[in-house]
């Protein structure tokens, strides 16, 4: 009898207890994340850090191995989303971004700065005369999206990219 009591106990347990942790757990991973995506959405400004993997698969923007100093801020609304990102790299690693952005450096036009003043002004970037600046644009089809890129060439061992990607859903 006792023997039977104690195997009914232990399957109660498992039946209800094992499910009861599990979801007690998942909702503890649930609010950490929650608060995570809360963060990182109300920042103000660039992050000094990369954006995540799923972010620069949506936008496009293939940051090359290796690169510093990256730093990237996002916005979105009804109409549009868009990911600014900059970073530092070797030339190689420019060619590296370049190609798989689907560009080239031959698409670098000197003296040209392709993001405009407005998406400079949100993120804080100076785009000032006299540095090595040059700039392409890879239009994509919709809802692939459209990205403009300046780089920082004054330093051509060590240039200096700056990109927003904009995608409209």
């Amino acid at each position: 009898m006792l023997r039977r009591r104690v195997l009914t106990l232990l399957i109660i347990v498992l039946l209800i207890g094992v499910p009861a942790g599990y979801l007690a757990i998942s909702a503890g991973q649930s609010r950490d994340s929650g608060r995570d995506k809360e963060r990182e959405s109300s920042a103000v400004g660039l992050q000094d850090n990369r954006p995540s993997l799923m972010k620069r698969r949506v936008f496009e923007i293939p940051i090359p191995d290796g690169a510093w100093h990256v730093a990237y801020y996002e916005t979105s609304n009804w109409k549009t989303s868009r990911l600014y990102v900059h970073f530092t790299t070797t030339a190689a690693g420019l060619d590296t971004f370049l190609a798989e952005s689907g560009g080239s450096r031959a698409a670098l036009k000197p003296g040209e700065v392709s993001i405009t003043a407005r998406d400079a002004d949100i993120v804080g970037w100076n785009f000032t005369p006299g540095h090595g600046w040059s700039g392409t644009t890879i239009t994509r089809e919709r809802p692939r999206p459209h990205t403009d890129i300046t780089v920082d060439l004054s330093d051509p061992a060590f240039p200096r990219v700056y990109v927003v990607s904009t995608t409209s859903p």
